[in-house]
């Protein structure tokens, strides 16, 4: 049972792990080299997550028997172990833990540090060999680890001039771990401190259906000129195709380098390159290998830029046009939703959801979201509390450490390791929520839908990576369960004996615990107050602030996009009605025609039928008739529909002219 709780964990942390890759990325046109590096990355960051409160409900349950041990003087210990000290109910062998811990850490540690930066720019490269992709990623990661290196020594040599310092293979070991968590600790407070205010705001809004509308106008806007920009780099880099391709012939020894390059032009965009005029011949010469491949990475941001804006054009497109029946459906007195443009379902089918939907979205989801956001607000407070007080030892002022003390008191390791997850998930959402709303200039950037590129995926799993250990030893801060943090000795968990402690570097050691938290609280104030928003708007990148006169215009423009979206579906949904009226209408009269040409009695016998609608067969052979008659009709002869017939016209009809 306990073994199977913690399979249970890892089963379902690899689960999520793939739900979101799969979200963010394409398995079937990503190298399987980065997809099976993006998830070991993405993979243990939330495995972390998942195991470290077994962990902590394990440390708890030995100290338990440390104090039993040590309170009845290894007088029939293991009874009385066993009695006051029950196993907790994901209890695991002693090896198992410390064992996974090691994996962890150096299998991440090889992945951040040596694989993954040199597989960033290998899938970025426009060589078109693997060899020339693996020597340009490693030419292009140089810089990154001389300055990495140059860091390093640096470091080094000050720690070692100090007097009474003595470096060894541990004391190295300690300081790459403090070097790299001061980096992660520092970005984490940026990143938390944005979210712990950001989350729960968002939440509040987001239940008002007229701010939801109005970010959303603004976000369309928003892609609608990413969308234009996206068409234009691409049209630029396909006329540079086709002034090359002007220059190439199938006997270059280029020519089939050009032709992985015409490969990766959109299938909607092929006719460009028949249709498009070049002005002139830009290249005398054939193009070299160095701008062949510089086309190619051209031609690789270009067309993803192209899907991607596409894609979640249309995307927020069905957001915008949704919410507007949402916001149509608030004064509904029938209470039933209606939409605007019904897709029918296999659910509608069956039944008729309509009320349950209206009450769904018009009712119960904004209520859930005004609870979330009183529950999320409720635990920042708690995190920015604890963050601010969890350096004070006695008396205990972190919520997190009252929490865990009461609970390992009464030696309630379920609730130790439910309150564990709960807050290092809430901890864990609000850093990897602001890792996901990052965006550095379209280059790094997590697009849903499978519209992520691999260099994205593995930056952000570098990201995760590197956050991850920061952030699970900062809780293990929030808890006292850091020895390095209360100075004091107690029983840790495993993964502090693996991972290292919350330690920084000794030239801003001095002083951490006061502006540590000071940092945080700065972060929240300047998120609350919207100033790194205001900063960006005022730097040139549109945010989203109601009070700014740009964004009132993209929001307008947002409006018409949708405006024009609905007429045009109207239309066409128009011309397919007409279409299936005309389709009804020509069968009709084709079966009517049918039933008319068909006598009841006679439908039966077709043979009969055919005999009888046969023309008649003229047997009678009127010649011209001489007798004197007055009537005119009488000179004409019988028209027979024979094909053989031998009438002739009569004699002189016209000689009175």
């Amino acid at each position: 049972m306990t073994v199977g709780i913690f399979s249970a964990e890892v089963i379902f942390a690899f689960i999520l792990t793939t739900v979101i890759l799969n979200r963010y990325g394409n398995w079937k046109t990503q190298n399987i080299v980065v997809t099976i590096a993006v998830l070991i990355a993405w993979y243990f960051s939330l495995l972390i997550i998942f195991v470290l409160p077994i962990d902590i409900s394990l440390a708890a349950y030995r100290k338990c028997v440390q104090d039993a041990y040590n309170h009845y003087d290894n007088i029939t210990n293991s009874s009385q172990d066993s009695s006051v000290c029950k196993k907790p109910w994901s209890y695991v062998p002693e090896s198992t833990l410390p064992n996974m811990w090691r994996v962890v850490y150096w299998t991440s540690q090889f992945l951040t540090w040596f694989i993954m930066p040199v597989m960033q720019y290998y899938v970025k490269s426009g060589e078109f060999t693997l060899k020339d992709k693996l020597k340009n990623a490693i030419k292009s990661n140089t810089l990154y680890y001389s300055t990495l290196l140059l860091i390093i020594t640096i470091l080094i040599i000050y720690i070692a001039l100090k007097p009474g310092v003595h470096l060894d293979w541990q004391k190295l070991k300690a300081i790459a771990s403090s070097a790299s968590n001061t980096w992660g600790l520092f970005l984490l407070i940026l990143l938390l401190g944005i979210a712990l205010v950001d989350i729960p705001r968002e939440l509040w809004r987001s239940s008002q259906i007229d701010y939801t509308l109005k970010k959303v106008y603004f976000k369309l806007s928003k892609l609608n000129t990413e969308k234009l920009e996206s068409e234009g780099a691409l049209e630029d880099v396909l006329e540079s195709i086709k002034s090359v391709s002007i220059n190439m012939s199938p006997n270059d020894t280029l020519y089939d380098c050009f032709q992985i390059i015409l490969k990766k032009v959109p299938e909607d965009q092929q006719d460009f390159l028949k249709n498009v005029r070049s002005n002139s011949r830009n290249h005398t010469t054939p193009p070299s290998i160095g701008m062949l491949t510089r086309l190619h990475k051209q031609l690789i941001v270009a067309v993803h830029m192209y899907h991607r804006t596409e894609t979640q054009g249309s995307l927020m497109l069905e957001k915008a046009i949704f919410l507007e029946d949402i916001n149509s459906n608030m004064t509904s007195r029938d209470r039933k939703f209606k939409k605007m443009f019904n897709k029918p379902s296999k659910l509608n089918s069956y039944a008729d959801t309509s009320t349950i939907e209206w009450y769904w979205w018009c009712c119960l989801h904004p209520m859930m979201l005004r609870a979330l956001s009183v529950i999320t607000g409720i635990l920042s407070v708690i995190i920015v509390w604890s963050e601010m007080t969890f350096f004070k030892k006695q008396p205990v002022l972190s919520i997190f450490a009252l929490m865990v003390n009461m609970a390992k008191q009464n030696n309630d390791y379920v609730m130790i390791q439910v309150l564990s997850t709960l807050s290092i998930a809430y901890l864990a959402y609000c850093t990897y929520s602001t890792i996901f709303k990052i965006k550095l200039l379209n280059i790094y950037y997590l697009a849903p839908n499978h519209q992520t590129t691999e260099s994205s995926l593995i930056f952000f799993g570098l990201l995760l990576s590197r956050l991850t250990s920061p952030m699970c030893l900062n809780f293990l801060g929030l808890i006292h369960m850091d020895s390095h943090v209360i100075k004091s000795r107690i029983l840790e968990t495993d993964y502090t004996q693996i991972m290292g402690h919350m330690d920084v570097i000794t030239i801003i050691s001095d002083g951490f615990n006061v502006y540590f938290p000071t940092l945080i609280v700065a972060v929240c104030l300047a998120t609350y107050f919207n100033v790194g928003t205001r900063i960006l708007s005022i730097l040139g990148f549109p945010q989203f602030l109601e009070d700014d006169d740009l964004v009132i215009d993209y929001i307008q423009e947002g409006r018409l996009l949708v405006v024009r979206e609905k007429e045009r579906r109207e239309r066409k949904i128009r011309g397919n009605e007409m279409r299936r009226k005309y389709r009804e209408r020509s069968i009709q009269n084709t079966n009517e025609d049918v039933e008319e040409r068909v006598p009841p009695s006679r439908k039966d016998n077709m043979k009969s039928y055919l005999l009888d609608n046969a023309d008649p067969i003229d047997r009678s052979y009127h010649s011209y008739s001489t007798n004197n008659t007055p009537d005119v009709e009488r000179q004409l002869p019988s028209v027979s529909t024979r094909p053989n017939s031998t009438w002739e016209p009569p004699r002189n009809i016209f000689s009175d002219l």
